[in-house]
């Protein structure tokens, strides 16, 4: 395999910057990483790393909102932002000819968003909205309730990522720009340019545009993530929503962080349990043989700290009990016995085989690089993959699911039209 290889150079100001050359098409992926996700959310201000990221690009203390929408439109770039735990992401796709353009307007949303008072309460009114339509859907209630029984109510992963309404109205202009001058700095920053470039004109160009930007004088706002305990009993947890025709299932268990030797454990007995659900063992049990779910897989958040293994499913109420049993029956069989030799060898096979799928696209390689550097996995990850893969024995999956699958510990969480007491 001949591998990404990209460039990557770092910053005076600590900020990083990859360059890789791809000539599918004519277009130039920027995909700036910053490590600023909803884990540093204060406790009384919880959603505000995502109000971040619906105002930040709304205006900077050079262009306004419209001069922003304008500048990009006029180019054919869309501009997009999401947050998740630990990172803001703004990612946007230009030509080649207008990418030094698009990496200054990039630039200027970073380093000097404006924070307007308008844009702030037209924000707010649509994240208001956003929680009000999180709380009636029934999969978002399940999958929310499940990371707060796994990690408690005041964890960071435990929190609604967009905060409540509560702290939602409590946030302000001044808390926006603290967060900004605490978070995104140079030296939290990465940025993946990948193209038809030459990696060492576009870094060129990236560091004339962010060249300048230094380390505010603000102190990072950092925190502290303490590691999950192992559950002593199976945790279990009901929200009636009557109003709704289907029930939502959550059930899993914490893992193992990204650093954990047994990652490619995990991901071999994740991929066989049910990652790609109609092809692993939950798919088939419980929505092809026995016909039970709309939708039922499992996955596999290994992260800075052990992250979840969550088993999703789409039910019909009055099949909840059933669903839940045959989740417990799979999960057990999986821990007891493992993956069969043939299953260990398909799975291996997928994932080697899925890995070029991945990186067919701008978009995806400048994700796959992002990935590479947040969790520090060297410029050569892309080629070892296939490697670390099929060096997991059947033992060490076996290992991974004796140590992670108990039914006896698992937090389990439905939400929809039941009021049962499934166990």
């Amino acid at each position: 395999m001949r591998g990404l290889a990209p460039v990557r150079e770092v910053l005076p100001s600590g900020m990083v910057i990859l360059g890789k050359e791809s000539r599918a098409t004519p277009a130039v992926t920027l995909h700036a990483s910053v490590r600023a996700g909803t884990v540093f959310d204060p406790a009384s201000l919880g959603g505000l790393a995502h109000f971040v990221s619906r105002t930040i690009d709304r205006g900077t203390a050079t262009r306004s909102a419209d001069d922003i929408a304008e500048e990009l439109d006029v180019r054919g770039v869309s501009l997009s932002v999401s947050v998740n735990r630990h990172v803001l992401s703004l990612v946007c796709t230009c030509l080649v000819e207008d990418y030094p353009d698009v990496v200054s307007i990039l630039a200027d949303v970073l380093r000097q968003p404006q924070f307007s008072e308008a844009e702030i309460e037209t924000r707010r009114g649509e994240i208001v909205t956003l929680i009000r339509q999180d709380e009636d859907n029934p999969a978002v209630v399940a999958a929310e309730r499940f990371m707060a029984l796994l990690y408690g109510d005041e964890h960071p992963y435990g929190r609604p990522p967009r905060g409540t309404l509560a702290s939602v109205d409590a946030t302000d202009r001044a808390a926006l720009r603290q967060f900004h001058a605490a978070r995104i700095r140079p030296s939290q920053v990465s940025l993946a340019i990948v193209g038809d470039l030459e990696p060492g004109r576009a870094i060129d160009t990236a560091a004339r545009a962010f060249g300048d930007w230094r380390e505010p004088e603000a102190a990072p706002l950092d925190v502290r993530l303490d590691l999950p305990g192992q559950a002593a009993a199976r945790r279990v947890r009901v929200y009636p929503m009557m109003n709704k025709a289907q029930a939502d299932i959550a059930y899993g268990f914490t893992s193992i962080a990204r650093s954990d030797p047994a990652f490619f454990a995990f991901t071999l007995m994740n991929n066989i349990l049910g990652q790609y659900s109609l092809g692993g063992r939950l798919g088939d049990s419980i929505r092809e043989r026995q016909g039970m779910a709309y939708y039922v897989f499992s996955a596999l958040d290994a992260s800075v700290i052990p992250g979840p293994l969550m088993i999703r499913a789409g039910v019909s109420p009055s099949n909840v009990e059933r669903t839940v049993s045959s989740i417990d029956e799979e999960v057990s069989k999986f821990a007891a016995g493992g993956p069969t030799e043939e299953e260990l060898a398909e799975s291996k096979q997928y994932l080697v085989g899925s890995l070029p799928r991945t990186l067919e696209t701008n978009v995806g390689i400048a994700n796959y690089l992002q990935m590479m550097e947040f969790f520090s996995l060297g410029l050569d990850y892309d080629v070892r993959v296939p490697g670390l893969l099929q060096a997991v024995t059947r033992d060490e999956v076996h290992a991974s699911a004796r140590r992670t699958l108990d039914i006896g510990r698992a937090a389990l969480v439905v939400a929809g039209p039941y009021d049962g007491s499934p166990r």
